[in-house]
């Protein structure tokens, strides 16, 4: 299996890297030489990778969704400070969504800006999290409302780390894979009628194939709109609707949140009669094919009062990315009498 190298535009005239394949014993090569390099990451993959970590500097956080927060962000800088980090060092965030998002952040403020890079050690973070310079963290419940817009040097993506994840972890993942397919590649979301869970899981020429066609999707995006004032706003198909599950409950993974995001927002378009029931039907499919759950449980009231505070809603209104197929999408603002009248139907 080659490494498969993709490279996205960044706003300053250079590009991330995204290098996907067997790349994690070549770290050396992708940090700088003769840099003060240090590691963020969280205690579980520390416990898995220690021996490649301790050979840098290293802040260790907790894990968690909760720990994604600001007092974590002022722990990390009072722990740069202690190890006499400049603006020439290079911050390694080694680990999932959670460790990117966060090292992304601290690399972005500390001192105005210094460099990094990402092992992305998730499947989540390998094509959705790491990917497109996304950084935050939460605040009052509400999923990183306090971030930037700012791309890593690379990001590694190496699939044999991914034999380390919970069964459910790499089920999560795949649904920001298919979410990519049905936003803009119908042959990627076929592989996922196709095949079974137990295929992507085993087979990692497959597996490879679909993360490299996910990340392409995201790249080309990124490229044409990196700020979200456009088209990037596709790349939220499903996730208004995840956010006010995950504002709701606890009960379920990011990726898990999504698939039921997904289903939502197909019954939804199929309501509009933008998408055709059999459409929508081949989501619910793959989404219970993938053994991700395709309804949270919620009763509507709650999760409308949740979905009401987005933080991407601009004052009485939200834009939702709706289906009219696979690979065809639309942005539509929608005030929320709408929405409501259309959710409650």
């Amino acid at each position: 299996m080659m490494n498969q190298t993709i490279e996205v535009r960044r706003e300053d005239g250079g590009t991330s890297q995204v290098v996907i394949g067997q790349v994690i014993d070549r770290l050396e090569n992708y940090v700088p030489n003769g840099k003060k390099i240090v590691v963020i990451t969280d205690t579980n993959v520390y416990k898995c990778y220690r021996i490649m970590i301790d050979r840098f500097e290293k802040i260790i956080i907790e894990p968690g969704e909760e720990h994604k927060t600001l007092d974590t962000m002022g722990q990390i800088y009072s722990q740069l400070i202690a190890l006499g980090a400049d603006r020439e060092t290079f911050l390694l965030g080694f680990g999932g969504g959670i460790v990117t998002d966060i090292t992304g952040f601290a690399a972005s403020t500390y001192m105005r800006g210094v460099r990094f890079g990402f092992v992305a050690t998730t499947l989540l973070a390998q094509v959705d999290a790491s990917v497109g310079g996304k950084n935050g963290v939460n605040r009052d419940g509400y999923k990183n409302m306090v971030g930037t817009f700012n791309q890593p040097e690379f990001v590694l993506c190496d699939l044999s780390v991914l034999k380390t994840l919970p069964e459910r972890e790499f089920r999560a993942g795949l649904s920001e894979i298919f979410k990519a397919g049905l936003i803009r590649d119908a042959g990627l979301f076929e592989l996922f009628e196709k095949h079974t869970f137990d295929d992507f899981y085993q087979d990692e020429n497959l597996l490879h194939q679909a993360i490299t066609r996910a990340v392409k999707v995201k790249k080309a995006i990124v490229d044409a709109d990196e700020k979200e004032h456009g088209q990037r706003k596709l790349l939220n198909l499903g996730h208004t609707m995840a956010h006010a599950i995950e504002k709701s409950t606890r009960r379920f993974e990011h990726g898990e949140a999504v698939a039921i995001g997904l289903v939502m927002i197909a019954g939804l378009s199929v309501k509009m009669g933008l998408l055709p029931a059999g459409v929508r039907d081949r989501i619910v499919r793959v989404v219970g094919n993938m053994g991700l759950p395709a309804d949270s449980g919620i009763p509507m009231d709650p999760l409308f009062e949740a979905l009401k505070s987005d933080k991407k809603k601009d004052a009485d209104s939200v834009s939702l990315i709706l289906l009219r197929d696979v690979a065809d999408c639309e942005i539509r603002k929608m005030n929320f009498e709408e929405l409501k009248q259309w959710l409650f139907v």
